[in-house]
């Protein structure tokens, strides 16, 4: 048998699979353990998104392998959304790409454009994909610090010259997990103008979109002048429609990008089950109210969790976007260990930050995917902690 491949030897431990070993072992105890450490929604697929589903596995032409860069009709529901969303026009067959998940995309995209030597930038703390991504590509990964005094956006200005030139790809999301840090669109006007300066090609990941509190309107990287030369976006259905295990999403923006992703998928994977692309454009297209009343769930679920623990004294800024809450560790404790205890002394599951990068230390992930009674329970096991 031979060994691992480098590639693989390069990635850093994983954290998530230490938190399971310990989530086993206190649940073994007979503690009843409440799990806010897991993005994946609680709340189920919208009924008419199911039965489209149903109706089109039912049909013998869906059986049959589909296109590799997704049905049209699929791709012009892409385009219709946004246009309606975030007022951005799409070319459906040459600016939209369907996904298997976005996760795919983000991952990919760097074996499109990055060779070895070549400079990702990624922001720190963030998605692990992004960097793996880069890695297997044979890239080097330059870490962007996401600050709670910059509102956790990377400082542009702070990123060396010499790596500015050696860079290909930059990596944002916002709203932003783990940090639900949300970005203006001036913002993505400083980004836009600074991958202008230096040739880089900008991944925006925009798949919380449509999870936004207190009247913010996460904006498109598209929304600006000159985005299109050099960005895309991706995005999925996961979040917003409860669907992660279906595994939809896409890519819009840049027509070389969009391209290039799609010559890598062309010869890795066969594309996304055309049932599954038919229940993603009547999610797309069909009745948005189940949508709309999961995001005012969620939106309650955060408001239960910053009251509770703005009761404990402890630090928490309110989030505007994703289904998270990022708050700095309380009691001069590192992530780690500030996790262990409120595992093992109140049976809560929290992230700890430095899951996702080393400037993730000294914060805290809460995932809002459990329901209100046990999320106000969590908070009420909280108080029972001496820190």
């Amino acid at each position: 048998m031979p060994e691992l491949a480098g590639r693989l030897k390069r990635l850093p431990p994983y954290l998530f699979a230490e938190i399971d070993r310990k989530k086993r072992e206190v649940r073994a105890r007979g503690v009843d353990v409440i799990d806010l450490g897991i993005g994946d929604p609680d709340l189920p697929t919208p009924p008419h998104i199911i039965h489209a589903l149903q109706k089109a596995a039912e049909d013998p032409a869906n059986h049959r392998y589909p296109s590799y860069e997704g049905m049209l009709a699929y791709r012009q529901a892409v385009a219709d959304w946004y246009a309606k969303r975030f007022n951005v026009r799409l070319d459906p067959e040459q600016e939209v790409l369907t996904l298997i998940g976005s996760k795919e995309g983000t991952a990919h995209i760097p074996l499109a454009f990055v060779n070895p030597g070549d400079i990702v930038l990624v922001p720190d703390p963030g998605y692990p994909v992004y960097a793996t991504g880069a890695w297997f590509a044979g890239g080097d990964v330059h870490w962007m610090p996401l600050r709670r005094e910059n509102v956790f956006l990377p400082d542009l200005d702070a990123i060396p010259a010499e790596v500015a030139r050696r860079a290909k790809l930059m990596y944002l999301n916002y709203p932003n997990n783990p940090t639900a840090a949300v970005a203006t669109r001036d913002f993505f006007g400083r980004v836009v103008a600074f991958a202008h300066r230096h040739g880089i090609l900008v991944c925006h990941d925009l798949m919380y979109s449509e999870l936004k509190f207190d009247g913010f309107e996460p904006p498109s990287l598209l929304e600006v002048e000159g985005a299109r030369e050099v960005g895309v976006e991706f995005h999925s259905l996961s979040k917003t429609y409860s669907m992660t295990g279906w595994r939809l999403g896409f890519c819009v923006g840049n027509r070389a990008a969009v391209a290039g992703l799609g010559a890598v998928k062309t010869n890795v994977d066969s594309g996304v089950f055309q049932a599954v692309q038919i229940a993603g454009i009547a999610a797309l297209t069909g009745p948005q109210d189940l949508a709309e009343q999961y995001r005012r769930t969620y939106e309650a679920r955060r408001n239960i969790v910053v009251a509770g623990l703005k009761q404990l004294g402890w630090a928490v800024d309110v989030p505007k976007g994703t289904f998270f809450v990022w708050a700095p560790v309380p009691g001069g404790l590192d992530s780690r260990s500030f996790a262990t205890r409120l595992l093992e002394e109140a049976g809560v599951v929290v992230t700890p930050g430095v899951g996702f990068g080393p400037s993730g230390e000294g914060f805290y992930r809460i995932a809002l995917t459990v329901d209100q009674a046990r999320i106000a329970e969590a908070m009420e096991r909280l108080k029972g902690l001496r820190l």
